[in-house]
């Protein structure tokens, strides 16, 4: 009989990456000439074995199930009959048996492809074809498990320091709109630690811009559109100025689909690999509002796609919604050349404008489990239309979070809320 050592520290520190020999352990094992009374004689030394493997010329052929074998070593004469032959009588002559540098992730494939006998009896580790070590599926379950904690791990530091660069990338406009406007507010709230909305305020002399934008998705996806989007706004603004939104959110939509290949209801194809243009495999883009203030005029220039801003003039007691366009931004199915409509609303002093992105509207709650709206968020809005921009704001959150109660929130969540000085 033979056996073979296989010290797992020593194979941790050959091999960056787990690999099935990590999980080689001490196994004794018996070869083809032995019988099935040697077979006894090692369970009946080894009581915590529960597997033999079975060597020819040092290759592994198979595995003996202790419980298995016993019991049938246990029927009327067995012994007698079988203890002078070879132990391959009662082997398992198709065990699961794996090279010692498969990876921890290929061998689970493989084990769970081979079916509950490999987890719970083992499977056997060969290097160069000869047996080196036993595995055992509750250990390997539990490699499977540390290394998804450490990638866990991993992931959200990742996402984290993500969290801390797209902070930094609207601080700027935030400062800047802290500086601009004695009396306004802005609601950033991604839904997980990064997020797919967006918001940009740049003052000029004569004024100054401002956009929301709620882009595809959220989390980590929504995150890296809101660097795309972001960062084509800021251009568009550098080429065209900031006074015309509907433009801007055209030369937007034009970046978009250009970067991301979304053209005339298809993705082009890239160095060839797709061989001809076909349905596109992404259809991703943003919904906005881009507005201009001009501070000679006092007229906010306002351009929506899929967003809407809400006025509320002093003496108006309900408000006026006023809608943007029913096209999206970048999407496959928006024209390369499709143009946003400019509204210009009039802002006498003490005038309050709301805009928001759909993850305060669509947010699910109350007893009917239905979403939050707008005539919620008017009603909120105009409850409290004497107070500053600050106030207007946590008002409408206390009474959106009053809304969601303990429903899941949806999606990320942005507005900006300012009265006209």
């Amino acid at each position: 009989m033979s056996g073979v050592l296989v010290d797992p520290s020593a194979a941790r520190l050959r091999f960056r990456q787990p690999c099935a020999e990590d999980l080689a352990v001490i196994t004794p094992s018996v070869t083809t000439d032995h019988t099935n009374q040697d077979v006894l004689e090692v369970f009946a030394l080894h009581r915590d074995l529960n597997c033999l493997p079975v060597t020819e010329r040092d290759k592994p052929i198979g595995l003996i199930n202790r419980s298995i074998f016993l019991s049938q070593m246990s029927k009327p004469y067995h012994q007698e009959l079988y203890n002078r032959k070879s132990c391959i009588a009662f082997m398992d002559k198709e065990p699961l048996i794996v090279d010692a540098a498969m990876s921890i992730d290929a061998l689970t494939f493989r084990a769970v492809e081979y079916g509950e006998k490999a987890l719970a009896e083992g499977f056997i580790i060969a290097r160069d074809g000869k047996f080196i070590g036993l595995g055992h599926g509750l250990q390997l379950m539990r490699v499977v498990a540390d290394m998804q904690a450490e990638r866990n791990r991993q992931i959200m530091q990742s996402i984290d320091y993500a969290s801390t660069i797209q902070r930094a990338m609207l601080r700027t406009s935030r400062q800047t709109l802290a500086a601009t406007l004695p009396d306004a507010a802005l609601v950033w709230e991604p839904r997980d630690v990064v997020g797919g909305d967006f918001y940009h305020f740049a003052a000029f002399e004569d004024g100054w811009f401002a956009a929301l934008a709620d882009c595809t998705g959220h989390g980590v996806p929504g995150a890296f559109m809101t660097l795309i989007a972001s960062s084509l706004l800021t251009q568009a603004i550098e080429q065209q100025g900031p006074r015309d939104p509907g433009a801007l959110l055209a030369a937007v939509n034009r970046g978009i689909k250009q970067m991301l290949g979304q053209i005339d209801g298809h993705i082009d194809g890239q160095d060839g690999q797709r061989g001809e243009r076909g349905i596109a495999e992404s259809d991703d883009g943003m919904d906005a509002a881009f507005f201009w203030f001009d501070n000679a005029t006092r007229t906010l220039t306002f351009a929506g796609a899929k967003c809407a801003l809400f006025v509320l003039h002093p003496g108006d007691r309900e408000g006026q919604m006023i809608n943007g366009a029913r096209m999206g931004v970048g999407y496959v199915d928006t024209g390369m050349d499709y143009a946003w409509q400019n509204a210009a609303v009039p802002m006498p002093p003490d005038t309050v404008a709301f805009v928001t992105t759909d993850g305060l509207i669509d947010q699910i709650g109350g007893p009917r489990e239905i979403s939050f709206g707008k005539r919620r968020m008017r009603e909120a809005i105009c409850a409290s239309r004497a107070a500053s921009a600050a106030q207007i704001s946590q008002a409408v959150l206390e009474v959106h979070r009053a809304w969601q109660g303990q429903h899941r929130r949806r999606d990320d969540l942005t507005f900006f809320c300012f009265r006209a000085r």
